[in-house]
Protein backbone atom coordinates (compact mmCIF):
# COMPACT_ATOMS: atom_id res chain seq x y z
CA UNK A 1 0.00 0.00 0.00
CA UNK A 2 0.82 3.33 -0.63
CA UNK A 3 3.34 4.79 2.04
CA UNK A 4 2.29 6.93 4.75
CA UNK A 5 4.16 9.71 6.54
CA UNK A 6 5.67 6.96 8.80
CA UNK A 7 7.38 5.25 5.85
CA UNK A 8 9.36 8.49 4.95
CA UNK A 9 11.32 8.46 7.78
CA UNK A 10 15.09 9.15 7.21
CA UNK A 11 18.09 7.43 9.46
CA UNK A 12 21.25 9.41 9.25
CA UNK A 13 24.32 7.33 10.65
CA UNK A 14 25.73 9.37 14.35
CA UNK A 15 29.05 10.47 14.54
CA UNK A 16 29.90 10.98 18.07
CA UNK A 17 32.81 12.73 19.04
CA UNK A 18 33.35 11.69 23.17
CA UNK A 19 35.06 13.03 25.74
CA UNK A 20 35.70 10.83 28.84
CA UNK A 21 33.06 8.50 27.82
CA UNK A 22 33.94 6.26 30.72
CA UNK A 23 34.08 8.92 33.56
CA UNK A 24 30.59 10.07 31.56
CA UNK A 25 29.42 6.37 32.38
CA UNK A 26 29.20 6.74 35.84
CA UNK A 27 27.74 9.76 36.87
CA UNK A 28 25.03 10.12 38.43
CA UNK A 29 23.16 13.36 36.83
CA UNK A 30 23.19 14.18 33.33
CA UNK A 31 21.69 17.05 32.06
CA UNK A 32 20.43 17.09 28.29
CA UNK A 33 20.80 20.51 26.49
CA UNK A 34 19.87 20.68 23.04
CA UNK A 35 21.93 23.38 20.76
CA UNK A 36 19.41 26.38 20.57
CA UNK A 37 17.53 26.75 17.17
CA UNK A 38 15.47 23.67 17.85
CA UNK A 39 11.92 25.44 18.66
CA UNK A 40 9.76 23.42 21.57
CA UNK A 41 6.49 24.91 19.70
CA UNK A 42 7.11 23.46 16.22
CA UNK A 43 3.74 22.33 14.73
CA UNK A 44 3.69 18.84 12.94
CA UNK A 45 1.21 18.64 9.45
CA UNK A 46 1.39 15.41 8.93
CA UNK A 47 0.85 12.25 11.12
CA UNK A 48 4.57 12.48 11.94
CA UNK A 49 7.78 14.37 11.80
CA UNK A 50 11.08 13.83 11.63
CA UNK A 51 13.22 16.38 13.20
CA UNK A 52 16.51 18.01 11.70
CA UNK A 53 20.15 16.52 12.79
CA UNK A 54 20.64 18.44 15.68
CA UNK A 55 24.41 18.90 18.04
CA UNK A 56 23.36 17.40 21.39
CA UNK A 57 25.27 18.47 24.28
CA UNK A 58 25.23 16.33 27.77
CA UNK A 59 27.23 17.89 30.61
CA UNK A 60 27.18 16.18 34.06
CA UNK A 61 28.46 17.10 37.56
CA UNK A 62 31.85 15.12 37.33
CA UNK A 63 32.74 17.93 34.42
CA UNK A 64 32.50 15.06 32.18
CA UNK A 65 31.41 15.98 28.64
CA UNK A 66 29.68 14.03 25.66
CA UNK A 67 29.50 16.10 22.81
CA UNK A 68 28.18 14.19 19.12
CA UNK A 69 25.46 14.51 16.20
CA UNK A 70 22.58 12.31 16.79
CA UNK A 71 19.74 11.69 14.88
CA UNK A 72 15.87 12.56 16.73
CA UNK A 73 13.41 10.87 15.19
CA UNK A 74 9.73 11.90 16.52
CA UNK A 75 6.87 9.96 15.42
CA UNK A 76 3.00 11.45 16.44
CA UNK A 77 -0.07 10.68 15.39
CA UNK A 78 -2.01 13.62 14.51
CA UNK A 79 -4.19 13.16 17.99
CA UNK A 80 -1.04 13.29 19.94
CA UNK A 81 -0.05 16.41 18.00
CA UNK A 82 -2.66 18.19 20.49
CA UNK A 83 -1.68 16.47 23.85
CA UNK A 84 1.82 16.75 23.33
CA UNK A 85 2.51 13.48 23.41
CA UNK A 86 4.32 10.50 21.32
CA UNK A 87 3.04 7.88 19.35
CA UNK A 88 4.04 5.83 16.54
CA UNK A 89 0.20 5.58 14.29
CA UNK A 90 -1.07 3.23 12.10
CA UNK A 91 -2.40 6.09 9.43
CA UNK A 92 -4.52 3.96 6.47
CA UNK A 93 -6.25 7.52 5.93
CA UNK A 94 -6.56 7.64 2.09
CA UNK A 95 -6.53 3.61 1.93
CA UNK A 96 -9.13 1.70 0.75
CA UNK A 97 -10.01 -1.66 1.64
CA UNK A 98 -11.86 -4.27 0.78
CA UNK A 99 -12.64 -7.63 2.96
CA UNK A 100 -14.21 -10.78 1.55
CA UNK A 101 -15.94 -12.74 4.46
CA UNK A 102 -17.85 -10.32 6.39
CA UNK A 103 -21.59 -11.84 6.72
CA UNK A 104 -21.76 -11.07 11.33
CA UNK A 105 -20.46 -9.04 13.28
CA UNK A 106 -18.54 -11.11 15.45
CA UNK A 107 -15.78 -12.74 13.61
CA UNK A 108 -12.47 -12.01 12.77
CA UNK A 109 -13.36 -10.24 9.42
CA UNK A 110 -15.78 -7.71 10.86
CA UNK A 111 -13.02 -6.70 13.83
CA UNK A 112 -9.83 -6.24 10.67
CA UNK A 113 -12.56 -3.77 9.16
CA UNK A 114 -13.18 -2.44 12.71
CA UNK A 115 -9.47 -1.83 12.90
CA UNK A 116 -8.72 -0.68 9.55
CA UNK A 117 -11.34 1.61 10.14
CA UNK A 118 -9.94 2.89 12.87
CA UNK A 119 -6.82 3.62 11.51
CA UNK A 120 -8.62 6.04 8.40
CA UNK A 121 -9.35 2.94 5.47
CA UNK A 122 -12.63 3.46 3.52
CA UNK A 123 -14.00 0.23 4.40
CA UNK A 124 -15.83 -2.06 1.45
CA UNK A 125 -17.36 -5.86 1.85
CA UNK A 126 -17.85 -8.73 0.26
CA UNK A 127 -20.62 -10.72 1.64
CA UNK A 128 -21.93 -14.21 0.98
CA UNK A 129 -24.96 -14.10 -1.22
CA UNK A 130 -27.24 -16.46 0.52
CA UNK A 131 -26.53 -14.24 4.07
CA UNK A 132 -26.57 -10.93 1.99
CA UNK A 133 -29.72 -9.72 3.28
CA UNK A 134 -29.50 -10.67 6.39
CA UNK A 135 -26.29 -8.85 6.91
CA UNK A 136 -27.54 -5.72 4.90
CA UNK A 137 -30.80 -5.44 6.69
CA UNK A 138 -29.21 -6.02 10.27
CA UNK A 139 -26.76 -2.96 9.23
CA UNK A 140 -29.67 -0.30 7.84
CA UNK A 141 -31.79 -1.05 11.15
CA UNK A 142 -28.77 -0.80 13.58
CA UNK A 143 -28.28 -4.22 14.96
CA UNK A 144 -24.85 -3.78 14.69
CA UNK A 145 -24.33 -0.17 15.88
CA UNK A 146 -23.01 -1.46 19.14
CA UNK A 147 -20.14 -3.16 17.63
CA UNK A 148 -19.24 -0.50 15.19
CA UNK A 149 -18.02 1.68 17.43
CA UNK A 150 -14.77 2.76 17.14
CA UNK A 151 -11.69 3.69 19.82
CA UNK A 152 -12.80 7.67 19.39
CA UNK A 153 -16.60 6.96 19.50
CA UNK A 154 -17.79 7.13 15.95
CA UNK A 155 -19.40 4.44 14.24
CA UNK A 156 -17.65 2.19 11.41
CA UNK A 157 -18.92 2.83 7.51
CA UNK A 158 -18.95 0.34 5.28
CA UNK A 159 -19.11 2.19 2.25
CA UNK A 160 -20.48 -0.47 0.28
CA UNK A 161 -21.14 -4.25 0.73
CA UNK A 162 -20.96 -6.38 -2.53
CA UNK A 163 -22.61 -10.06 -3.11
CA UNK A 164 -19.37 -12.62 -3.35
CA UNK A 165 -19.66 -16.15 -3.66
CA UNK A 166 -15.95 -16.78 -4.25
CA UNK A 167 -16.11 -20.65 -5.12
CA UNK A 168 -17.01 -19.38 -8.02
CA UNK A 169 -14.47 -17.32 -10.21
CA UNK A 170 -16.86 -16.14 -13.39
CA UNK A 171 -20.34 -16.62 -14.46
CA UNK A 172 -19.33 -19.31 -16.52
CA UNK A 173 -18.33 -21.42 -13.74
CA UNK A 174 -21.92 -21.36 -11.90
CA UNK A 175 -23.31 -24.21 -12.03
CA UNK A 176 -27.79 -24.50 -13.33
CA UNK A 177 -28.47 -25.63 -10.28
CA UNK A 178 -26.90 -23.14 -7.81
CA UNK A 179 -28.03 -20.19 -10.48
CA UNK A 180 -31.75 -21.46 -10.20
CA UNK A 181 -31.20 -20.90 -5.96
CA UNK A 182 -33.52 -19.01 -4.49
CA UNK A 183 -30.78 -17.80 -2.20
CA UNK A 184 -29.11 -16.30 -5.07
CA UNK A 185 -32.21 -14.43 -6.30
CA UNK A 186 -32.22 -10.65 -6.78
CA UNK A 187 -28.52 -10.99 -6.49
CA UNK A 188 -25.93 -10.29 -9.57
CA UNK A 189 -22.07 -9.74 -10.51
CA UNK A 190 -21.33 -11.96 -7.50
CA UNK A 191 -18.85 -14.19 -9.15
CA UNK A 192 -15.26 -13.12 -8.09
CA UNK A 193 -14.34 -11.35 -11.62
CA UNK A 194 -17.28 -9.68 -11.26
CA UNK A 195 -17.21 -8.32 -7.93
CA UNK A 196 -13.56 -6.92 -9.15
CA UNK A 197 -14.93 -5.57 -12.05
CA UNK A 198 -17.77 -4.21 -10.26
CA UNK A 199 -15.19 -2.56 -7.50
CA UNK A 200 -13.38 -1.10 -10.48
CA UNK A 201 -15.83 0.77 -11.79
CA UNK A 202 -17.06 2.02 -8.34
CA UNK A 203 -13.79 3.05 -7.58
CA UNK A 204 -10.86 2.36 -9.25
CA UNK A 205 -8.36 1.06 -7.06
CA UNK A 206 -8.09 -0.63 -4.01
CA UNK A 207 -4.88 -0.73 -1.52
CA UNK A 208 -5.82 -3.25 0.74
CA UNK A 209 -7.39 -7.06 0.46
CA UNK A 210 -8.29 -9.25 3.24
CA UNK A 211 -9.38 -12.53 2.77
CA UNK A 212 -11.66 -14.22 5.58
CA UNK A 213 -13.03 -17.13 4.09
CA UNK A 214 -13.21 -21.12 4.82
CA UNK A 215 -15.67 -23.35 4.73
CA UNK A 216 -15.84 -27.33 4.84
CA UNK A 217 -19.07 -29.24 4.31
CA UNK A 218 -17.68 -32.16 6.09
CA UNK A 219 -15.85 -30.43 8.49
CA UNK A 220 -16.90 -32.53 11.39
CA UNK A 221 -15.50 -35.60 9.36
CA UNK A 222 -12.24 -37.55 10.07
CA UNK A 223 -10.47 -36.97 7.49
CA UNK A 224 -9.99 -40.48 6.86
CA UNK A 225 -14.35 -40.32 6.14
CA UNK A 226 -13.87 -37.33 4.01
CA UNK A 227 -15.20 -37.96 0.66
CA UNK A 228 -12.91 -36.71 -2.54
CA UNK A 229 -15.60 -34.29 -2.97
CA UNK A 230 -15.93 -32.89 0.20
CA UNK A 231 -12.07 -32.41 0.61
CA UNK A 232 -12.02 -30.43 -2.88
CA UNK A 233 -14.72 -28.68 -1.85
CA UNK A 234 -12.44 -27.34 1.14
CA UNK A 235 -9.70 -26.79 -0.75
CA UNK A 236 -11.61 -24.59 -2.97
CA UNK A 237 -13.58 -22.89 -0.26
CA UNK A 238 -10.73 -21.80 2.07
CA UNK A 239 -7.90 -21.72 0.19
CA UNK A 240 -8.15 -21.64 -3.36
CA UNK A 241 -10.43 -18.52 -3.32
CA UNK A 242 -7.46 -16.73 -1.92
CA UNK A 243 -5.69 -17.74 -5.40
CA UNK A 244 -8.63 -16.46 -6.98
CA UNK A 245 -9.35 -12.79 -5.39
CA UNK A 246 -5.79 -11.77 -5.23
CA UNK A 247 -5.51 -12.75 -8.93
CA UNK A 248 -8.69 -10.71 -9.87
CA UNK A 249 -7.91 -7.53 -7.59
CA UNK A 250 -4.49 -7.24 -8.04
CA UNK A 251 -4.44 -5.12 -11.35
CA UNK A 252 -6.45 -2.78 -9.52
CA UNK A 253 -4.28 -2.84 -6.12
CA UNK A 254 -2.14 0.37 -5.99
CA UNK A 255 1.76 -0.83 -5.77
CA UNK A 256 3.06 -0.96 -2.13
CA UNK A 257 -0.58 -2.23 -1.03
CA UNK A 258 -1.30 -5.50 1.05
CA UNK A 259 -3.26 -8.70 1.06
CA UNK A 260 -3.79 -10.89 4.25
CA UNK A 261 -5.64 -13.94 4.85
CA UNK A 262 -6.58 -16.22 8.28
CA UNK A 263 -5.25 -19.28 8.85
CA UNK A 264 -5.20 -21.88 11.88
CA UNK A 265 -2.67 -24.40 13.63
CA UNK A 266 -4.03 -27.08 12.01
CA UNK A 267 -2.25 -26.56 8.84
CA UNK A 268 0.52 -27.91 11.03
CA UNK A 269 -0.13 -29.66 13.96
CA UNK A 270 -3.16 -32.22 14.46
CA UNK A 271 -6.35 -30.63 16.04
CA UNK A 272 -8.59 -33.79 16.61
CA UNK A 273 -11.69 -33.03 15.39
CA UNK A 274 -10.76 -30.10 12.73
CA UNK A 275 -11.47 -32.50 9.67
CA UNK A 276 -13.13 -32.97 6.42
CA UNK A 277 -9.76 -31.70 4.80
CA UNK A 278 -9.77 -27.91 6.51
CA UNK A 279 -6.42 -28.94 8.04
CA UNK A 280 -4.80 -29.66 4.49
CA UNK A 281 -6.53 -26.17 3.25
CA UNK A 282 -4.98 -24.44 5.49
CA UNK A 283 -1.53 -25.61 4.90
CA UNK A 284 -2.35 -25.01 1.15
CA UNK A 285 -2.87 -21.41 2.26
CA UNK A 286 0.02 -21.08 4.10
CA UNK A 287 2.14 -22.62 0.88
CA UNK A 288 0.19 -19.91 -1.52
CA UNK A 289 1.08 -17.47 1.20
CA UNK A 290 4.81 -17.69 0.50
CA UNK A 291 4.37 -18.29 -3.30
CA UNK A 292 2.20 -15.54 -3.87
CA UNK A 293 4.53 -13.34 -1.52
CA UNK A 294 6.80 -13.53 -3.97
CA UNK A 295 4.94 -13.57 -7.51
CA UNK A 296 2.54 -10.22 -6.43
CA UNK A 297 5.84 -8.66 -4.79
CA UNK A 298 7.00 -8.51 -8.32
CA UNK A 299 4.82 -8.30 -10.37
CA UNK A 300 2.69 -5.25 -8.28
CA UNK A 301 5.01 -4.84 -4.89
CA UNK A 302 1.87 -6.19 -3.01
CA UNK A 303 2.91 -7.79 0.46
CA UNK A 304 1.17 -11.02 1.23
CA UNK A 305 0.93 -12.52 5.04
CA UNK A 306 -1.43 -14.88 6.72
CA UNK A 307 -2.22 -14.09 10.44
CA UNK A 308 -2.62 -17.89 12.47
CA UNK A 309 -5.44 -16.68 14.81
CA UNK A 310 -6.54 -18.48 17.87
CA UNK A 311 -9.66 -19.85 18.53
CA UNK A 312 -12.91 -17.56 18.52
CA UNK A 313 -16.09 -18.51 19.43
CA UNK A 314 -17.72 -16.97 15.98
CA UNK A 315 -21.09 -18.21 14.55
CA UNK A 316 -18.98 -19.49 11.61
CA UNK A 317 -16.53 -21.30 13.81
CA UNK A 318 -19.20 -23.12 15.65
CA UNK A 319 -20.00 -25.26 13.26
CA UNK A 320 -16.52 -27.41 14.35
CA UNK A 321 -19.06 -28.04 17.24
CA UNK A 322 -16.38 -27.97 20.08
CA UNK A 323 -14.71 -24.49 19.56
CA UNK A 324 -15.75 -23.34 23.59
CA UNK A 325 -13.58 -26.44 24.69
CA UNK A 326 -10.76 -25.45 22.30
CA UNK A 327 -11.13 -21.89 24.12
CA UNK A 328 -10.62 -23.74 27.19
CA UNK A 329 -7.71 -25.25 26.08
CA UNK A 330 -5.93 -22.05 25.12
CA UNK A 331 -6.76 -20.40 28.49
CA UNK A 332 -5.27 -23.37 30.22
CA UNK A 333 -2.35 -24.13 28.32
CA UNK A 334 -1.34 -20.37 26.12
CA UNK A 335 1.72 -18.54 27.77
CA UNK A 336 -0.88 -15.81 28.05
CA UNK A 337 -3.57 -17.02 30.26
CA UNK A 338 -6.16 -14.79 29.06
CA UNK A 339 -9.53 -15.12 26.52
CA UNK A 340 -8.27 -14.25 22.70
CA UNK A 341 -10.29 -11.30 21.29
CA UNK A 342 -11.17 -10.59 17.70
CA UNK A 343 -10.04 -6.83 18.20
CA UNK A 344 -6.59 -8.23 18.97
CA UNK A 345 -6.48 -10.10 15.38
CA UNK A 346 -7.75 -6.94 13.75
CA UNK A 347 -4.80 -4.97 15.25
CA UNK A 348 -2.46 -7.12 13.98
CA UNK A 349 -4.63 -7.32 10.47
CA UNK A 350 -3.85 -3.22 11.01
CA UNK A 351 -0.25 -3.16 11.48
CA UNK A 352 0.43 -5.92 8.76
CA UNK A 353 -1.31 -3.73 6.42
CA UNK A 354 0.37 -0.60 7.08
CA UNK A 355 3.30 1.06 6.15
CA UNK A 356 4.90 -0.21 9.95
CA UNK A 357 5.14 -3.46 8.50
CA UNK A 358 6.42 -2.56 5.19
CA UNK A 359 9.61 -5.17 5.21
CA UNK A 360 7.03 -7.79 5.92
CA UNK A 361 5.86 -10.43 3.67
CA UNK A 362 5.40 -14.15 3.14
CA UNK A 363 5.32 -14.79 6.86
CA UNK A 364 2.51 -16.74 8.66
CA UNK A 365 2.01 -14.26 11.86
CA UNK A 366 0.87 -15.85 15.11
CA UNK A 367 -1.79 -14.24 16.96
CA UNK A 368 -2.88 -16.87 19.64
CA UNK A 369 -1.84 -16.06 22.98
CA UNK A 370 1.23 -18.17 22.23
CA UNK A 371 -0.26 -21.65 21.97
CA UNK A 372 1.62 -22.40 18.71
CA UNK A 373 4.86 -22.71 21.16
CA UNK A 374 3.55 -24.81 23.43
CA UNK A 375 4.65 -28.64 22.80
CA UNK A 376 3.02 -29.69 26.16
CA UNK A 377 -0.22 -29.51 27.41
CA UNK A 378 -0.44 -28.42 31.04
CA UNK A 379 -3.98 -29.76 32.17
CA UNK A 380 -3.14 -33.49 30.95
CA UNK A 381 -3.95 -35.78 33.55
CA UNK A 382 -0.29 -37.11 33.04
CA UNK A 383 1.18 -34.17 34.79
CA UNK A 384 -1.03 -34.87 37.72
CA UNK A 385 0.28 -38.51 38.23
Amino acid sequence: MGASATAGMQMVAARPCISSAPRFLTSKAVVLAIDRGISTKSSFGSSSHVSSVRSLRFRSNEASSLSYRKVVTRAMSGESDKSGGFGLPIDLRGKRAFIAGVADDNGYGWAIAKALAAAGAEILVGTWVPALNIFETSLRRGKFDESRKLPDGSLMEITKVYPLDAVFDTPEDVPEDVKANKRYAGSSNWTVKEVAESVKNDFGSIDILVHSLANGPEVTKPLLETSRRGYLAAISASSYSFVSLLQHFLPIMNPGGASISLTYIASERTIPGYGGGMSSAKAALESDTKVLAFEAGRKGKIRVNTISAGPLGSRAAKAIGFIEKMIDYSYTNAPLQKELTADEVGNAAAFLVSPLASAVTGSVVYVDNGLNTMGLALDSPTLAV
